[in-house]
């Protein structure tokens, strides 16, 4: 019952017309319950006396007295101005354009005051205040005030209105959504009140009380189903294949170097995950450099000892060439039969190469979203790997696991995940971290330069180049978008640093609009070391591998996300040569900008990086679904709200396997939030 009557439109509520309903539309309001979940962004306390005397303790709350009128200005212009005074001082309220109210405010009447004073030209006064006759019984005094977000037409009494009429028809049929043991465990007041007092609180504490509730509330149903995610994907058994490990020992053999104490912990990980009656499915997640992909490739190496088949995906061409460059290197030797696809791959070698994938001949696929393409078959798919699994879709991954018989997944991400975001985007995984870095790397030293300055940062380049180093240039652009663009590109800066700043230099251009076989052959010279400078746009934020590379040279760095950022600055110090980035930005930048510039100042790891840009942009947009509604939770924050999350995960994982039925029909308000956030929408719907 109580679901049905959330579903209704609101202009079965009094008071509100076709007018409303169109402004309520224009905020995503249409229907009862999300009247109810458009909750107040701030509240007023109107309960509590402030004094005109105490007007610089916050906004004066009290009764007054009018005592006068006069005017300020002359003829059609002027504006009323309104003496009163309450039991400890005297003011004036100017009413700009509404000299109308001298009506109202009748001189020896008591009113109800709302306002923010300032002392200026030897009087107390404001032009803005809300101000209401005193009554035993007064409309928006004496009481906690709700302040709304608005839009269009809506106003403050319209929003409460509506609200106090949709809280008054479904009070009665208002249940709480939680177990009865939980609501003890954690002293909860009932949902019926919460979601009163959340709107119109009967005191200061009733709103604490109330957040209490709603958020926990929120966040438990959300890892509820998380969690029967997970607890389904675990009952979905399979067949275990038998492997020496003989490939792995090998591979790792012919490396010059040891692999650090996190690879060897992830690899084993993975190998315990693949030894298991269930399907792998998990998070690796590591620094720029860490060596994720070393990683990924000799976990491979138990499927195809065993027989089975692998696939390999990355978001560009540029770094799927890499990884397949890098792969044949270490795995050829080993008598594994590689092959690259991507949307550039001409159709007579794709022929014959999708034809041997079908036939089970290719061992390791590697390639970009092509590998999800329709006519793409393997013979024996069991493990699909995902680099920057940020780029790519949860209906993409799942495409290119359906081609196998439940294949292990194994998501690679190189910019790290703050913790409150692993609990709810990848709350059903399991999760890896590499942290330490290759033993010789050194930290990357990361310079600041206002732009006019930059002509020392050449300078620098310069000294790194003639040591026998290369350097990166980056920009925003491509090309000028318009004559009166300032913004420095990649294509008018190359020529500019190749004919005036570096004439001696060899210098290279790469850009996404530069046919593929062109930015091949500029990344073959400069991997070789025949381009000295590489001119690029942030296309060269993942992958790629130079340890020769010691200089990361960023223009208008403040056009740069902190995560893009810090994965550029990641494209150098991969040797053991100290390593340099220059930031330069612009005298205009924003305060948003400096937080960001003296972020990347302060922090070398990305997991610090990460917790601050979740902090700037929001889990929407960091997890990269900002347009999709990811995440469109009522009362809780992921960062402010950590806590409580981690106490919701535990009741609700506890609960899933004491009570596995417990997600039932009636608990619809909470699964409402989900059916707009991609990652848990399937979830919901075929409960």
């Amino acid at each position: 019952m109580y679901a049905d009557e959330l579903k209704q439109k609101v202009t079965l509520l009094k008071g509100i017309g076709k007018e409303t309903s169109k402004s309520l539309a224009a905020i995503d309001i249409n229907n009862i319950s999300d009247l109810l979940k458009h909750i107040p962004r701030t509240y007023e306390n109107r309960q509590d006396i402030v004094t005109l005397s105490n007007y610089r303790k916050g906004p004066v709350n009290t009764i007054v007295e009018v005592t006068d009128h006069d005017y300020l200005g002359f003829g059609a212009n002027k504006t009323l101005k309104v003496h009163l005074k309450d039991e400890t001082s005297s003011a004036v309220l100017l009413c700009f354009g509404r000299n109308f109210l001298k009506q109202k405010l009748i001189i020896g009447k008591k009113f109800f005051l709302y306002a923010t004073f300032e002392y200026k030209f030897n009087n107390l006064q404001t032009s803005t205040f809300e101000i209401e006759e005193f009554s035993n019984n007064p409309i928006n005094f004496n009481k906690i005030i709700p302040i709304y977000p608005l839009s269009g037409k809506l106003n403050q009494g319209i929003l409460r209105r509506a609200i106090s009429e949709a809280i008054k028809e479904l009070a009665r049929y208002t249940k709480n959504q939680l177990p009865e043991y939980l609501i003890k465990k954690y002293n909860f007041i009932e949902r019926k009140y919460a979601i009163k007092n959340i709107h119109f609180p009967e005191s200061i504490n009733a709103i604490s009380l109330a957040e209490k509730i709603l958020r926990y509330e929120e966040l438990f149903y959300l890892q509820l189903t998380v969690g029967r995610k997970s607890k389904s994907r675990r009952n979905n058994p399979r067949q275990i294949t038998d492997s020496k490990y003989k490939m792995a020992k090998l591979l790792k053999n012919n490396l010059p170097f040891k692999l650090t104490v996190d690879q060897e912990k992830v690899l084993e990980e993975i190998k315990i995950d693949m030894e298991s009656d269930s399907p792998m499915t998990r998070l690796l997640q590591g620094d720029v450099g860490s060596g994720k992909t070393l990683v990924a490739f000799i976990s491979a190496l138990r499927i195809i000892e065993s027989h089975g088949q692998v696939a390999f995906m990355a978001p560009t061409e540029l770094l799927a060439k890499q990884h397949a460059e890098n792969a044949a290197k270490l795995m050829e030797p080993l008598g594994i039969h590689l092959a690259f696809l991507s949307g550039n791959v001409k159709n007579t070698q794709r022929k014959p190469l999708l034809s041997a994938l079908a036939k089970g001949e290719i061992d390791l696929i590697i390639g970009t979203h092509a590998l999800f393409s329709g006519n793409v078959e393997f013979r024996n798919l069991q493990y699909v790997i995902v680099d920057e699994q940020h780029k790519f879709g949860v209906l993409q991954r799942m495409t290119l696991l359906n081609k196998g018989d439940t294949p292990d997944l194994l998501l690679m991400t190189a910019t790290p995940i703050p913790r409150t975001l692993t609990l709810t985007l990848f709350g059903d995984m399991d999760v890896s971290t590499i942290k330490t870095m290759p033993l010789g790397r050194k930290p990357v030293k990361t310079h600041l330069s206002v732009m006019d300055n930059e002509k020392k940062v050449y300078e620098a380049v310069a000294q790194e180049i003639l040591k026998g180093h290369q350097a990166y240039f980056v920009y925003p652009r491509i090309q000028k978008s318009d004559l009166s663009d300032n913004i420095k590109n990649a294509e008018d800066m190359f020529e500019y640093l190749r004919e005036e700043i570096f004439p001696k230099f060899k210098l290279g251009l790469i850009h996404s609009q530069l046919p593929e076989e062109e930015k091949s052959r500029t990344m073959k010279n400069f991997t070789t070391g025949k381009i000295n400078i590489l001119i690029s746009t942030s296309v060269v934020e993942v992958g790629v591998d130079i340890a020769n590379a010691t200089c990361m040279v960023i223009e208008h760095a403040e056009y740069f996300g902190l995560s893009g950022l810090h994965q550029l600055r990641g494209r150098v110090g991969r040797g053991k040569e100290q390593s340099y980035a220059f930031l330069i930005y612009t005298k205009e930048i924003s305060e948003i900008g400096k937080i960001r510039l003296k972020t990347m100042m302060k922090y070398n790891d990305g997991f610090s990086i990460s917790e601050e840009d979740l902090k700037l942009r929001g889990p929407g947009e960091l997890a990269g679904n900002k347009q999709s509604g990811f995440l469109n939770l009522t009362y809780a924050d992921l960062i402010r709200d950590f806590k409580i999350l981690e106490a919701a995960r535990a009741d609700a994982f506890e609960i899933l396997e004491t009570d596995p039925g417990f997600l039932k029909p009636e608990h619809t308000v909470i699964r409402e939030v989900f059916k707009k956030c991609e990652p848990f929408k399937g979830a919901v719907e075929n409960e």
